[in-house]
């Protein structure tokens, strides 16, 4: 409500209006209150006219406050008729998960971005209401960029683009993914500060549904064991699981030639100069050990015992020498129960032709009994293969029960006989050498053992973003054939990974990702004669929290279309 104010030739008057949009669409206002003429009004509120606009304001705003107040303790009147049928074509379900997106979306200002891109190429669809669409629609219902406009146009603030708009911007997508990536990064701090002293990083790969070759889409070692052409990720991450950096490369090259390349736009692009590298030992060789070694860099990385020269493997293997991890007490592991949760450890200098580096064993009797359990299963497959007489060997999986199945075709006396298979004790008790135990190799050489092991625990969670993305964001099999577009792609599963790793960060990581997507999926709403919405959801504590966590509330029995609005603007940081 605002003051306003009418002069005749003897009086000034002052009145409190309210505008409003009338039927036909059109702006208009009422007046609510007459304050008095000038005149009137001097002696109390005066001694001059500012003073009494300043009183008039203050009534006017006090004036909105409490017709605030009124409208939210309104009861709201809806007449149904039952024997009336719906009109054509009305929509009256809507989607309103995303607002809770949207708050991310809008805090990491990818909005800005956008708009320089829109300045770059000129063009006239908005693509930021494009971007930000494909990144809810991959969260809350992964599906084709086709499906996913569908889906859009369900969500309380409709697509202002077409279909066909969409397949441009994937092309300025992909064109400027790295730009986009490090405008992420550095929005990102707006957020909060990110834990990017610690980084992990990994690659996966994902199948395409075609069946020759093509561009980077090459044959190569799938995860899912498929023999489609593959694309391969890698992926930077920081320490509290939230994405940092991707790249994408050929489905056949050799993961660890990835690291370099990406790791340079890293230190320049994006301004990560001091940090802790961690992966696991595919991705640790010492070349890349090497290069983690230099400036204020330093590294993490599990080690493979069997692939240790002979001195380090026999101290590895030796059971003595172990200390307690909580407080340096020496223990004999030997003599530990069987149920016994504690970790413990030791470790020395380990020294290579170019690294002096730190060798740390650690032992967990709990892990132990878990690997002996699963080779115990192992064996009994290998048994059940030989008394069978099925004893073909898969040679790509490792963990293949018939590698416990030995072959004989000679007698004692180096005779030739017939081909005789029995189970090979000596490789179990081989393999039994290894329970419990785990290595890490760093170039820390003063840093706390038990803080160094915290840092490469979490590894764990880079696992679980490229889960996510595959299994609940859908990134795969990926049916685009461009290569721009391709990029366009992962760029916006990566970003859709980035918004809901901080909206699990805001809600202080207390629910698992099923969680939080069954709760945002299910927040939809019904419209009501063009009056409101009616929220169709079951109002729960995680609900509460993603409230709390963006700082807006859908949880009201009845939402008035202007609410809405109101709602949705909060959502965008306005």
């Amino acid at each position: 409500m605002r003051v306003t104010t009418s002069k005749s030739k003897n009086a000034e008057s002052f009145y409190i209006s309210k505008g409003y949009i009338n039927d036909k669409g059109a702006s208009t206002s009422v007046i609510v209150r007459k304050l008095g003429t000038l005149k009137e009004l001097l002696p109390e509120h005066g001694p001059t006219r500012d003073d009494v606009m300043a009183w008039a304001k203050e009534e006017a705003r006090l004036e909105t406050l409490k017709y605030k107040q009124e409208q939210e303790n309104k009861q709201i009147q809806i007449t149904f008729h039952a024997d009336r049928k719906l009109d054509y074509n009305k929509q009256t379900f809507y989607r309103g998960g995303y607002l809770f997106l949207q708050s991310i979306y809008y805090q990491i200002h990818i909005e800005k971005i956008c708009r320089k891109l829109k300045l770059k190429y000129k063009f006239k669809y908005d693509i930021n209401a494009i971007l930000s669409d494909l990144i809810y629609t991959r969260i809350l219902e992964p599906s084709s960029k086709r499906s996913s406009f569908n889906v859009a146009s369900e969500f309380l603030e409709k697509p202002s683009y077409e279909l066909h708009d969409v397949y441009r911007a994937l092309d300025v997508l992909g064109s400027e993914c790295d730009l986009i990536q490090a405008e992420v990064y550095k929005n990102s701090h707006f957020l909060g500060t990110r834990n990017d002293k610690i980084l992990y990083y990994d690659c996966s790969n994902y199948y395409f549904e075609i069946e020759q070759e093509d561009g980077s889409k090459k044959y190569g070692k799938s995860k899912e064991h498929r023999p489609n052409p593959i694309i391969q990720m890698g992926l930077f991450m920081d320490g509290d699981g939230i994405p940092l950096a991707f790249s994408l490369f050929p489905g056949n090259a050799n993961e660890q030639t990835s690291l370099k390349p990406l790791e340079k736009k890293v230190l320049g692009e994006f301004g990560c100069q001091k940090f802790v590298y961690c992966s696991d030992a595919g991705l640790g060789s010492e070349d890349i050990r090497c290069y983690n070694h230099m400036g204020e860099r330093a590294y993490i990385v599990t080690q493979s015992i069997k692939k240790l020269k002979k001195e380090e493997k026999e101290w590895a293997l030796n059971m003595q020498g172990f200390k307690k991890i909580s407080d340096d007490t020496p223990v004999d592991i030997t003599q530990l129960p069987a149920d016994d949760k504690g970790l413990y450890y030791k470790d020395e200098p380990y020294t290579t032709k170019k690294l002096h580096q730190r060798l740390i064993i650690t032992y967990s009797p709990k892990y132990a009994l878990y690997q002996k359990s699963i080779r115990d299963r192992q064996v009994e497959r290998a048994q059940k293969m030989l008394d069978s007489g099925n004893t073909k060997k898969n040679r790509k999986n490792p963990n293949d029960p018939a590698r416990f199945i030995g072959t004989t075709a000679a007698t004692k006396e180096g005779e030739a006989a017939d081909i005789h298979h029995y189970l090979d004790e000596s490789k179990i008790e081989e393999e039994s050498k290894y329970d419990g135990l785990y290595a890490v190799c760093t170039d820390l050489l003063d840093d706390d053992v038990c803080d160094i092991l915290k840092v490469s625990e979490r590894r764990w969670q880079i696992e679980e973003c490229f889960r996510i993305m595959k299994t609940d964001f859908s990134a795969r099999p990926v049916y685009l054939q461009d290569e721009n577009r391709i990029k366009a792609h992962f760029l916006i599963c990566f970003l859709s990974l980035t918004i809901y790793r901080f909206l699990e960060k805001k809600l202080d990581s207390k629910y698992t990702c099923e969680e939080i997507l069954c709760a945002l999926k299910a927040m939809n709403f019904a419209k009501i004669q063009e009056q409101g919405f009616i929220p169709t959801y079951k109002r729960e504590l995680i609900t509460d929290a993603l409230h709390d966590a963006c700082g807006f509330r859908t949880d009201y029995q009845f939402i008035t279309k202007s609410k809405m609005k109101t709602i949705q603007k909060k959502s965008k940081g306005r």
